[in-house]
């Protein structure tokens, strides 16, 4: 598990300098399993430090992004998620109606991965990836919804 010192011996390590909003950032990232919007990052480091703004939070994202530290995804609502690379890669289905999310099985998207690759010569790249659409239990509210007169 990746730790803030971690974080930010890989930031020195890169010859940035370590201020006290970055610490905070790295801090929120490290404390966090799961995803986590940049927005949401801001909202715990401003608890601390009220003058940080978003674009700082954004920035030391796409940083430990570009590193290999971090990964994202967009969902339904074009919220970028974040996600530390040292949890297992998964995938997503997002339900439009409820907002819920369910990891999904990798294995399962190993023939689309070789499909596109057949047909397209195309390598994707699916370690983090969502896919939309409406869950079991909106369909069957749904289903009884319409049924009714």
């Amino acid at each position: 598990m990746t730790t803030s010192l971690d974080f930010r011996l890989a930031l020195k390590g890169r010859g940035l300098r370590m201020t006290p909003q970055r610490q905070l950032i790295l801090d929120a990232v490290a404390s966090v399993r799961g995803h986590i919007s940049a927005d949401e990052v801001h909202q715990q480091v401003i608890r601390h430090f009220p003058d940080v703004n978003v674009t700082t939070v954004y920035r030391t994202l796409e940083v430990l992004e570009e590193m290999g530290l971090m990964r994202h995804t967009h969902f339904h609502n074009g919220v970028a998620q974040y996600e530390r690379t040292d949890e297992a890669p998964h995938h997503h289905l997002v339900c439009t109606v409820c907002d819920s999310a369910t990891d999904l099985d990798v294995k399962i998207l190993e023939p689309l991965t070789r499909e596109l690759h057949r047909r397209y010569g195309f390598k994707s790249d699916l370690a983090h990836t969502a896919i939309v659409g409406v869950c079991r239990e909106c369909q069957r509210t749904q289903v009884a919804t319409s049924n009714k007169p």
